[in-house]
């Protein structure tokens, strides 16, 4: 039977995609049900509806989107993403929708980034940071100086950064609010019913990773689910982190054995959406004029390299999730003006734009008086919202000529939103041990799931080849001299750390900079 392809997609209200080249039709079968879909050349979107008669296995469209309503299947409300490139599988495996508790262990592993606790703890963390190969990734000839050049790069930029963590208190609060939201998902579990154990495994700093799998092994955990506290996934955040993971369980043959799976993004969850929603619509209410407001929602950047180069999905997700929220206030007759942009970039080479400091000076020089900054990447208040948002951006609107200047806050343990983050390690449990990504048609929650080894090869197949956000092996005339100039000094620092390491003399050793590398 042949399928008939209806694409019912709307443009999207964001001005920052790019059109794509039309995608054959296609059918996709999940459960039984099929849905066609096809891509709007406005939007980026795949968009389909139910139909019957569709029995074919299919590749999906990279960043295909398809939403669904909870009477079947649609263009609009809860998109799903699929990772690129995912298979669907045989009709043979049923899976229950029912959690099934029983004997088993049930655990929640919350993954961050973490942050220094006091100013003596901030330039390890900094080490710990640079030393990660995703922040920067040298070329093969030059990895045995991953550890030396954190060193260095940490030791200079601590100074710096202790004056920020010092004006929000001494120490970032991330690693007590995400202990708090930990014990609030813990709460909303077992009110539904679910008892599981709640775990926090932060990325660079206490309680890292290594300690969270360490006290799960000991409570005799027998699933896991694994919830990145980022709601869109990037292979600089996520990626980092079940990398990470990726490691631990291949050395270990308790989690080799021991199912798992893996939430990697929720940002379309309703629950999420409707969080969001709230805190924006009421912070404008604070305003004189509300209507008159833009919303400004900033994102933490990454380099443009990771989208354009290894598929990182981070703006494709971040522009639906700022559509998706803005349809939601729509809902509630906000129709207020806004725009996105991405904060946060060091280094030489060019990051996702448009970046928020030109965006703001920009908005001051087009009149706009009123500014609500959103900070749609972080769910936890830290560094980049208490220093960077609350006291740099604000300072540079205020001298752009915009007048009034507000903030929503983190979500926290907003109650909206622990709820559905409960709701979404509740729809993965059935999918424990059972599911990959590679299976999609055990998929019927608005959760992407999957192991940790698949999600990493759906969703960052070229990370070997991953530039780093500080290049320092390419060569040749740019249009940038700060690009060349940046160049240039990181080949000096290489040559000066390649005579520290292989001399065991120099500055560096003098100065106590290098201790550990003798």
């Amino acid at each position: 039977m042949n399928c008939q392809v209806m694409n019912t997609s709307s443009p999207s209200p964001s001005s920052s995609s790019s059109s794509r080249n039309p995608i054959p039709n296609s059918p996709l079968k999940l459960l039984g049900r099929t849905v066609c879909y096809s891509l709007s050349h406005k939007t980026n979107r795949c968009s389909g509806i139910q139909i019957g008669g569709c029995h074919e296995i299919v590749y999906l469209p990279k960043n295909c989107v398809v939403r669904k309503y909870a009477s079947g299947w649609s263009d609009a409300k809860q998109p799903v993403r699929y990772p690129p490139r995912a298979l669907v599988a045989s009709e043979s495996q049923g899976l229950s929708s029912i959690p099934i508790i029983g004997k088993e262990k049930i655990g929640v592993l919350l993954l961050n980034l973490g942050g220094p606790e006091t100013l003596d703890d901030v330039q390890p963390f900094l080490f710990n940071l640079f030393a990660d190969p995703d922040i920067i990734r040298l070329p093969r000839l030059f990895r045995f100086l991953q550890k030396p050049l954190a060193q260095f790069i940490s030791v200079l930029r601590a100074p710096k950064s202790k004056e920020g963590y010092a004006s929000i208190g001494g120490g970032s609060p991330l690693r007590k609010i995400t202990d708090a939201q930990a014990e609030e998902l813990r709460k909303s579990l077992w009110a539904k019913n679910v008892p599981a154990k709640v775990y926090v495994g932060m990325r660079y700093w206490h309680p890292f990773t290594e300690e969270a799998i360490e006290q799960i092994k000991k409570d005799g955990i027998t699933k896991l689910v694994v919830l990145p506290l980022y709601p869109q996934f990037s292979i600089s955040t996520s990626g980092s982190s079940l990398r990470l993971l990726e490691s631990i369980f291949r050395e270990d043959e308790y989690l080799v054995n021991m199912q798992h799976t893996v939430i990697p993004s929720w940002y379309q969850r309703e629950g999420y959406i409707k969080a969001m929603a709230d805190l924006i619509e009421k912070e404008l209410r604070t305003f004189g004029n509300p209507e008159k407001v833009v919303i400004f929602f900033s994102a933490h950047g990454v380099p443009l390299a990771y989208v354009e180069e290894a598929g990182d999905p981070y703006k494709a997700e971040m522009e639906e999730c700022v559509d998706l929220i803005m349809e939601e206030l729509e809902k509630r007759r906000i129709t207020n003006p806004y725009t996105l942009a991405y904060q946060s970039r060091v280094g030489p080479v060019e990051w996702l734009k448009p970046y928020t400091d030109e965006t703001i000076i920009d908005l001051g020089r087009k009149g706009v008086k009123s500014l609500l900054a959103v900070p749609i990447s972080f769910v936890s208040e830290h560094i980049e919202t208490l220093e960077e948002i609350d006291v740099e951006y604000k300072e540079l609107a205020i001298k752009s000529g915009i007048e009034k200047w507000g903030r929503v806050p983190a979500l926290g343990c907003e109650q909206t939103f622990i709820s559905d983050l409960a709701d979404a390690v509740i729809e993965s449990l059935p999918y424990v041990g059972a599911m990959a990504v590679s299976n999609l048609e055990a998929r019927q929650s608005l959760v992407p799931l999957g192991s940790v080894e698949e999600l990493l090869a759906a969703y960052d197949s070229q990370r070997r080849e991953l530039p780093p956000p500080v290049t320092v092996w390419e060569w040749g005339w740019t249009k940038s001299a700060e690009t060349w100039n940046g160049r240039a000094a990181m080949l000096a620092v290489l040559v000066l750390l390649v005579l520290e390491v292989t001399t065991g003399e120099g500055f560096l050793h003098q100065w106590g900079v290098l201790p550990l590398f003798h």
